[in-house]
């Protein structure tokens, strides 16, 4: 096992001297974790509801239909660690917080916009043309997904 580590740490290394692009497909290279980090189910819509502006954990919870209150708040601060979310503590009884996306969140604001556009452009499309199904019935994400993107709007 501890072979092992050192021999991810020397390649971490060497993908570090040796490259001199990013290569997501590649598993040692740091893009990747960014982007496990960005295509993450509650990420993508976690900061779609933020794009908006800022929002209360219950504001946010009320948006992303489906989410927990507990996969809300460990999204937030995966987000928060990332540098994509800040979170704001205003001196009120009880504590009021808010969440905005950062400007490097905001960069993710038009790729998401435009992904979340084709999900509602082609669900349908998805649905119809899923052949490993085994019934042909409405995905619950399908619809979960869908009143999301209505309330955001």
């Amino acid at each position: 096992m501890a072979e092992r580590a050192g021999v991810q740490q020397r390649l971490s290394h060497t993908w570090r001297v040796e490259r001199s692009h990013a290569d997501v497909l590649d598993a040692t290279c740091p893009a990747r974790r960014a982007l496990d980090l960005v295509a993450d189910k509650w990420t993508v819509l976690v900061i779609y509801g933020l794009s908006g502006g800022s929002k209360r954990h219950m504001e946010l919870r009320r948006a992303v239909d489906g989410i927990t209150q507990k996969m809300l708040t460990q999204t937030l601060r995966k987000l928060e660690n990332a540098g994509l979310v800040e979170r704001t503590t205003h001196p009120t009884v009880p504590p009021a917080v808010e969440y905005t996306l950062t400007p490097l969140g905001e960069t993710l604001v038009e790729p998401l916009n435009a992904l979340c556009r084709w999900a509602e452009e082609n669900m349908e499309a998805v649905e119809r043309g899923a052949p490993f199904r085994k019934t042909h019935e409405r995905n619950p994400d399908y619809e979960a997904v869908r009143r999301a993107l209505e309330l955001i709007r």
